[in-house]
């Protein structure tokens, strides 16, 4: 029998993180809570986890630089959970490697969408996935090889899910992330829109007003371009959206 997937509620407020627990516990998932930073990293080192729920707001370490020194050794899939009205924490959150966020007061059913949506894009290798509704047009995709695509003078292993430098050192990617790089793999020299990227690489499950794609493929730039503020692997075509040339 296949274990179930392990899920870790960092949030300060002991009734959020059972609710959460009481929740994703009925839905088959093995919840863990922790109710600060430091509980958090524990829970990480001691088992494997497949996705966190992380609150921004919390007091000592919050939510951002927990996030910021979780990106320094995991890719797990981590989702926010930021205030209604804060726009900053949503844009620090993605630009710190957040893979989606949630505002509070929390919907569970939307939680619970963008948890199981996380958990496979984490999963690999990626199926494509057909474009979701609102995207402007179908975009048909390329075959691409099995192993890696070169991006400039970089490689992104499509079976491992990794990108590395010419030198072979590992740059840390977002389960998001590869989603994009994979969709721009499959889609050489084609011009995506953003709705074409966000159906495509979140396989469907996107909100049409969603709009941190390009705060993602900003992240993405700067880890593969030379020169992120002029990019020459993955170009800005004003007015539509971005192409992998």
């Amino acid at each position: 029998m296949t274990a179930p997937q392990r899920i870790v509620v960092c949030d300060d407020e002991a009734p959020m993180r059972r609710m959460l627990r009481d929740h994703f516990g009925a839905s088959g998932y093995d919840v863990r809570e922790a109710a600060d930073a430091a509980a958090l990293m524990a829970a990480l080192a001691a088992e494997h986890v497949d996705l966190v729920i992380l609150d921004v707001r919390m007091p000592g370490t919050d939510g951002l630089a927990a996030l910021r020194e979780l990106r320094m050794t995991s890719r797990v899939p981590v989702i926010m959970l930021t205030a209604a009205d804060d726009v900053v924490d949503k844009v620090l959150g993605l630009e710190f490697g957040a893979d989606d966020y949630v505002v509070k007061p929390v919907d569970l059913r939307e939680l619970l969408a963008r948890v199981r949506a996380a958990l496979r894009r984490a999963e690999v290798p990626v199926s494509p996935k057909a474009p979701g509704p609102g995207a402007d047009s179908p975009v048909t995709e390329t075959a691409i090889p099995d192993g890696a695509v070169a991006f400039g003078p970089h490689r992104l292993d499509l079976a491992g899910a990794r990108l590395f430098r010419a030198d072979g050192e590992e740059i840390p990617l977002t389960a998001m992330e590869f989603s994009l790089l994979r969709t721009f793999a499959q889609n050489r020299g084609r011009v995506l829109n953003r709705d074409q990227l966000l159906a495509q690489a979140h396989g469907g499950d996107w909100d049409p007003f969603d709009r941190s794609i390009d705060l993602r493929v900003s992240r993405i730039r700067r880890k593969i371009e030379a020169v992120p503020e002029k990019p020459v692997i993955i170009r800005t075509v004003r007015g539509i959206g971005y192409v992998f040339d």
